[in-house]
């Protein structure tokens, strides 16, 4: 019997993908329209390849993008990106659609948990811009246990906070290698968010999940 749902936030709560394209778009354009002499796709190329190097978090990443095409950071340049970024970041922040009266429902009969992988001021962040972070009994970030998911800590510290067992928990969560493998070793039901996954193209394969979803209210019918 579950007692517990625990769900991962990028692409699962928010959607994440379509935010950090259109910011990153946006902050590319700033920066031309401010003298980077660059060509727009050429510069995106450019973003996306650090981010694969240095991480979809990093902090410094216009720093490093300017120092690869520009040779030197003109931090006027970089301004012009940054406040680009975050003002696009504020519109595209929101819940998928159900995601709240999902969860509020949930609420009533179950306890509720998150693990996130991204740094934990930015898991707080993204849950209290979208209005949730009262809502869930626990929130465990990678930096809480110095572990991401595809390591079983998040999930066990999870599990001893909300005082259930693997068995009486449901993780859902849109990687696979992430949010269903590791939750299924530990003994947990699991349920893969093919909605997020769409934005990897990564849709078809959901690692032997217990349940598949296109829509997160679909929770609701599964328990």
């Amino acid at each position: 019997m579950v007692k517990a749902v625990l769900f991962d936030v990028d692409n699962t709560l928010i959607d994440f993908a379509v935010m950090k394209e259109k910011c990153c778009e946006a902050a590319i354009d700033a920066m031309i329209s401010a003298g980077l002499r660059m060509n727009r796709e050429k510069a995106l190329e450019i973003l996306y390849k650090l981010y694969e190097k240095y991480g979809i978090e990093y902090q410094r990443i216009f720093q490093r993008f300017l120092e690869n095409a520009d040779k030197k950071i003109d931090y006027r340049i970089m301004a012009h990106g940054i406040i680009a970024y975050r003002k696009v970041k504020e519109n595209y922040l929101v819940p998928y659609p159900n995601t709240v009266r999902t969860l509020l429902k949930l609420k009533k009969k179950y306890k509720l948990g998150v693990i996130s992988d991204a740094p934990r001021i930015q898991a707080w962040l993204r849950l209290v811009a979208i209005g949730l972070d009262n809502v869930f009994d626990e929130v465990i970030t990678a930096a809480d246990v110095r572990r991401q998911k595809t390591h079983s800590a998040p999930f066990i510290a999870a599990l001893r906070k909300l005082n259930v067992k693997p068995e009486e928990a449901m993780m859902v969560g849109d990687r696979v290698s992430r949010d269903i493998v590791t939750a299924k070793k530990l003994g947990m039901q699991t349920c893969f968010a093919r909605y997020g996954a769409k934005a990897y193209g990564n849709e078809g394969d959901s690692g032997g999940a217990d349940f598949e979803i296109d829509d997160i209210k679909e929770v609701l019918e599964i328990l």
